[in-house]
């Protein structure tokens, strides 16, 4: 299975950069009040990309033996995860308030790069950890 391993990397890291990219495009309409904020189809490419990108993950998981909650590098990823998806959510669907649905977009963006980061270091981290060194 290891074979396999850089076509699921490749599938993985593309998938990252179009999950990002595509919740940053519905953040803009969401910013502009556009109806496309939480269009079908735009929400069911989400769905395809990140199950896609779940997949390649506990495939890399399995090839590489690295395991959330033993490494803590993939700890920090998947528990930032859970909290972009939290924030995510608020932005372009349960927020209340237009204030809470911006600072969570914001919020959401800043949780992304800081996965990226502690995914690019494997360090838990990530793009803090020259700081605090």
């Amino acid at each position: 299975m290891i074979e396999f391993y850089l076509p699921i990397r490749l599938i993985h890291i593309t998938t990252v950069i179009l999950s990002g990219c595509l919740f940053a495009l519905r953040g803009c309409f969401m910013l502009a009040r556009s109806r496309w904020t939480n269009d079908a189809r735009l929400r069911g490419l989400s769905y395809v990309i990140d199950t896609t990108l779940l997949t390649s993950a506990i495939l890399l998981v399995l090839m590489l033996h690295q395991y959330p909650f033993v490494q803590a590098w993939l700890t920090v990823k998947v528990l930032m995860l859970v909290v972009y998806i939290a924030l995510g959510t608020l932005a372009l669907k349960r927020g209340r308030t237009r204030a809470v649905q911006v600072s969570c977009l914001f919020a959401a963006l800043a949780v992304y790069l800081f996965i990226i980061s502690v995914a690019r270091a494997h360090n838990p981290w990530g793009a803090l950890a020259p700081l605090l060194s």
